[in-house]
């Protein structure tokens, strides 16, 4: 099979030759010493022999508050930080006339599908394309304020409706851009969950959050990809709402947050693929090769059976994980991981 093929049947839980092994975020610091020379992350992933390439949706500053805070085209202010992501610290969106009179970032811009373009035409055919955005919850957080937009959901449920519907909108479009411009898989990539558990009851996940992940998954299989739904934390009181949205696979199955591979697996395996588990709040970055390479020996016999499992790490390869560790966990995904699953 081709890295492609790989990725793509076990994403549709069907037999595969080996697991593939994927990221949907490689820091680049760690790229440029896990791979000396290469251009960039996409280049390291193809390098170390991943089956996938993945990059995501840019929205550019569009001004600068000092050497520490910057304004996305969102509007959100953020706080500069060491990782790729930086950490928001508040948005636009307060009241209703700020909502009314709010204009969301343009889906079409030129620059909305970042490196994209480029990824289609290095690897298109060879390596699995892999498309990273949100649905509707995350963007709304960062727009309101996760606190105040969890309270809304219950004491202001009109109004977290419609500004979620607004992010909704402009995703949705997102989608079918970067489909249609060749990705063939979209990582959403809005988290749901703490380490103890979901931001919002499992009653309010289903009327007012799973509907809108549906149909942002719904609108990614009428364009011909398959979805992959993100999120950090614990994830077990909602995990039955989520694969009822028809998602194909399920990352990023974090241990540090009490999620358990072969359990996750024996409640929702039979309708979504897993991905991730390779611990990078610990062992990634603190740990030697001969302990990742334990753990992918562990993943691999916790999920592989029966097809439909992707080995990469819990979250992201951040800017504190180990060059080395990150190859020996690739290298031990290529040398233990082929048979027929």
């Amino acid at each position: 099979m081709t890295s492609r093929e790989r990725v793509l049947a076990a994403l549709r839980r069907q037999p595969v030759d080996r697991v593939p092994v994927v990221e949907f975020l490689i820091d680049p610091r760690v790229a440029a010493v896990a791979v000396p020379g290469c251009l960039d992350p996409a280049d390291c992933m193809d390098q170390l022999g991943m089956d996938a390439v993945a990059c995501g949706a840019r929205f550019q500053p569009i001004e600068v508050r000092g050497p520490e805070h910057w304004v996305d085209e969102w509007g959100v202010l953020y706080q500069r930080g060491p990782e790729v992501l930086d950490h928001p610290i508040k948005g636009p969106i307060a009241t209703w006339d700020d909502l009314r009179r709010y204009t969301p970032p343009d889906p079409q811009a030129a620059h909305r599908l970042g490196a994209l373009p480029d990824l289609v035409r290095r690897y298109k055919g060879r390596r699995a394309i892999l498309f990273h955005q949100r649905a509707a919850f995350m963007w709304a957080a960062y727009l309101h304020g996760i606190d105040v937009l969890l309270m809304d959901l219950l004491a202001e449920p009109h109004f977290a409706e419609a500004l979620m519907d607004m992010v909704l909108e402009v995703n949705l479009a997102l989608a079918r851009r970067a489909v249609r411009a060749g990705a063939e898989v979209i990582v959403l990539g809005d988290d749901y969950a703490s380490n103890q558990g979901p931001m919002m009851s499992p009653a309010v996940f289903e009327a007012l959050i799973q509907p809108r992940l549906q149909k942002m998954v719904t609108v990614i299989h009428e364009e011909g990809a398959l979805a992959v739904k993100h999120s950090d934390g614990n994830l077990y009181p909602i995990l039955e709402s989520i694969a009822r949205s028809g998602a194909d696979g399920l990352n990023p199955i974090e241990p540090i947050a009490g999620m358990d591979l072969k359990t996750t697996k024996a409640r929702v395996g039979d309708r979504m693929a897993l991905i991730g588990n390779v611990d990078c709040g610990h062992l990634l970055p603190f740990g030697t090769a001969e302990q990742v390479r334990a753990a992918v020996r562990q993943c691999l016999a916790d999920a592989a059976p029966g097809g439909g499992y992707l080995l990469s790490s819990s979250n992201s390869i951040h800017s504190s994980c180990r060059p080395e560790n990150l190859v020996a966990m690739v290298r031990a995904a290529h040398e233990f991981g082929a048979g027929t699953w």
